[in-house]
């Protein structure tokens, strides 16, 4: 099995802290010593995982392309969960679930970045299909500092057929769309089980998943651009999500 290089503080210090089980070793820079890192040291003597400090010239000859700030894991890949296992979970949510739906996101950094935000906005799941969509690369587990190792993730063989599943259960679908007849996202209740889905970079929803949403829901641009990044528009709509659900609660 090929193994996956995990960089940076905040990534390692997430998996050794979450799945231990799934390290081979762990490689520091012999050449920095600085607090973070000791911590990091710290946790991965803590969580039993296997060790190595490699002089800077050998580290930085494996690594040196990678930002991994003189610490890298070795790991086995981070296997999703399958969709029968993502739907049991869903259905035993004892509040409204949240569900964040990729339709064919491939830019890592993007992915990355939305797991970040999808773990701080409190979503359940995230679902993406196998094909045309990154995966759980080293660069996206990079980029999420750490919410890789915590967010549910499941890619499925047959997004429309999720879908429906998703709806079986009580889900309401909300795409996000900048077409005309789009509702203002911010006049959408979201304090019910609701699955947000978001498209791909430039392409945005495909017909057969636009197709499948309860509602197309829209953020008013103001200024000269048509659109924002697919990671920023998420977290605007997440947010508002969280907003309203936190009002809910007062």
């Amino acid at each position: 099995m090929k193994l996956e290089s995990i960089c940076g503080i905040h990534a390692v210090s997430a998996i050794v802290q979450r799945h231990p089980g799934q390290i081979d070793a762990v490689h520091f820079n012999s050449s920095r010593s600085d607090q973070r890192l000791q911590q990091v040291q710290k946790l991965v003597a803590a969580a039993g995982v296997k060790a190595a400090s490699l002089d800077s010239a050998d580290f930085q000859k494996k690594y040196g392309e990678m930002q991994h700030q003189g610490v890298v894991a070795l790991c086995r890949p981070r296997e999703p969960l399958s969709e029968p296992e993502m739907l049991a979970m869903l259905a035993a949510l004892k509040e409204p679930a949240l569900v964040l739906v990729l339709d064919q996101i491939t830019d890592p950094h993007n992915f990355g970045a939305i797991l970040r935000t999808a773990d701080a906005a409190g979503v359940h799941c995230v679902i993406a299909p196998k094909n045309a969509s990154v995966g759980m690369t080293a660069v996206v587990r990079k980029v999420a500092s750490g919410a890789a190792e915590t967010m549910a993730y499941c890619r499925v063989a047959n997004l429309a057929r999720s879908l429906a599943e998703l709806k079986s259960l009580g889900i309401w679908l909300y795409g996000a769309a900048g077409d005309e007849g789009s509702e203002p996202y911010g006049s959408v209740d979201f304090t019910g089980a609701v699955a947000l889905l978001m498209g791909a970079e430039g392409k945005g929803l495909r017909r057969l998943t636009r197709e499948a949403c309860d509602g197309l829901i829209a953020i008013p641009m103001n200024g000269s651009v048509e659109s924002l990044n697919v990671s920023v528009a998420t977290g605007v709509c997440l947010y508002e999500i969280v907003r309203q659900r936190n009002s809910a609660k007062q």
